[in-house]
């Protein structure tokens, strides 16, 4: 009789601590305070202090003076690299796949879009960027690049670990970004030249990053005011 290969001590404590540092429940900043996670695991220190080396190597956790281990604080130069990158890469990525993009998709990317919708109204902008992943892709889904989709995938991770809580966008940029998707629809549908499709997805990646630009030199503005 065959059994499942169930994840040992060490395995199960990381699978948990990254997942929370990831949907946000450990927020950058946040300490991590080994028994206490031990407890909650129900299992000794030893398997969460592995744990946490292994997720300090992925560079989700950090260790402070003074502080010990806390969830890697937001790096802001290296999160507009990563966009930066990841706007050209799946632009790239999307205006491949369009040319294979099968019609009978085009109502999930819209399902997508109409979630990102709901999630918004309901201010749940986790929920939003989970959904405006899985929109984007599908989008690219079709490209057969697999060099290119594993780099976008190994850009993902890094955009992760320099991440911030929830989602970067403002709702005003959310609104304007649920209508780029709407529009990228369209353009697929109308099987549009692709270079045109890649240089609108590249920029709809890019007005997020500009979006986020501006909302940090008006935060930065206000404080000098005080």
């Amino acid at each position: 009789m065959k059994t499942r290969n169930k994840p040992n001590k060490q395995q199960y404590a990381y699978q948990v601590i990254r997942s929370r540092i990831l949907d946000g429940r450990y927020p950058p900043g946040h300490k991590l305070v080994i028994d206490q996670l031990a407890r909650e695991l129900q299992t000794s220190a030893i398997p969460v202090r592995e744990a946490i080396r292994l997720l300090e190597a992925d560079s989700l956790i950090s260790f402070k003076p003074y502080s010990g281990a806390i969830v890697t604080p937001f790096d802001e130069q290296a999160y507009l690299e990563t966009l930066s990158v990841l706007a050209v890469l799946e632009g790239f990525a999307t205006a491949e796949s369009s040319i294979y993009f099968p019609h009978e998709k085009l109502e999930d990317l819209r399902a997508y879009t109409r979630l990102m919708e709901d999630a918004l109204d309901d201010l749940d902008f986790s929920l939003f960027s989970n959904y405006n992943k899985e929109f984007h892709k599908l989008t690219y889904h079709y490209c057969t690049n697999q060099f290119l989709m594993e780099q976008i995938h190994s850009t993902w991770e890094r955009l992760g670990t320099v991440r911030k809580q929830g989602t970067t966008m403002k709702p005003s940029r959310m609104k304007r970004s649920i209508a780029e998707h709407y529009q990228l629809i369209e353009m697929l549908e109308n099987r549009e030249d692709p270079k045109k499709i890649e240089t609108f997805t590249r920029n709809h990646k890019l007005n997020t990053l500009k979006a986020f630009l501006e909302d940090e030199s008006q935060n930065n503005l206000k404080e000098m005011k005080k």
